[in-house]
């Protein structure tokens, strides 16, 4: 099996820090990796046929048309496609045919009341809760975990319904926000492409959110699960 890792983007979600802690996982579970920094190997079509999985982690950005079919065409085609926080749910916002193929886009992450708020990144550090759906209670990404809290971005995602939501999370109404019921988002989901799986969970905005034990087991399993299946091959 032969993953490859794409990392990039913006430095804030330390792309390179952020892959490097599922590297040994990665090798230890039989994969072959290579590492990129740049997405101009999704249009390289020998490389991308011989990839099982491929693993982002490119904050926003911007990707080349011939990039993005080559990863969509990839994906079609039975490559496993994963990733967490803005390094998939953020990326590329200018391209709606990346946006259709992930299934989700990052809007927001609520802040705190004004008052609070000291004018860096924990601004938007809240503590919220991620909810197992009944399909994620038995989905081999999820199943046996049980729902759990963080303290981190939560993010508002813009999706539709072709996800299979495993997990979700609630914004709640405060008096500070504009919206006036709770919004639910989904937090961890996946998506058939083709014959290619999309796997994509939200936490993850910095190395101790990844640490955390459920993220990770999410993180690692949706690796494993993502990956060519034999059907696909």
């Amino acid at each position: 099996m032969r993953a490859l890792v794409v990392r990039g983007g913006w430095e804030g979600h330390q792309p390179v820090a952020a892959t490097e802690l599922f590297l040994p996982f990665l090798t230890a579970s039989g994969f072959e990796v290579r590492v990129s920094g740049s997405t101009a190997v999704y249009s390289d079509r020998s490389v991308m046929a011989e990839t099982d999985l491929i693993v982002q982690c490119v904050t926003m950005s911007s990707i080349e048309h011939d990039e993005v079919a080559g990863l969509r065409a990839a994906v079609a085609a039975g490559t496993g496609f994963t990733g967490w926080h803005g390094g998939i749910a953020d990326s590329f916002r200018a391209s709606s045919d990346y946006l259709q193929l992930v299934g989700g886009q990052f809007a927001t992450h609520p802040g705190k009341e004004p008052g609070a708020r000291c004018g860096d990144e924990t601004d938007n550090f809240l503590p919220h809760r991620y909810e197992l759906t009944e399909l994620g209670r038995e989905h081999p990404i999820t199943a046996g975990l049980g729902d759990f809290e963080l303290t981190t971005e939560q993010y508002w995602v813009l999706h539709d319904d072709l996800n299979d939501v495993l997990a979700t999370t609630t914004h709640p109404v405060q008096p500070w926000h504009p919206w006036r019921r709770p919004i639910v988002s989904p937090a961890v989901w996946t998506r058939q492409w083709g014959d290619g799986r999309v796997v994509v969970s939200t936490p993850g905005h910095s190395l101790d959110v990844l640490r955390e034990e459920n993220v990770r087991t999410v993180v690692e399993r949706g690796m494993l699960w993502a990956a060519r299946t034999a059907s696909a091959s």
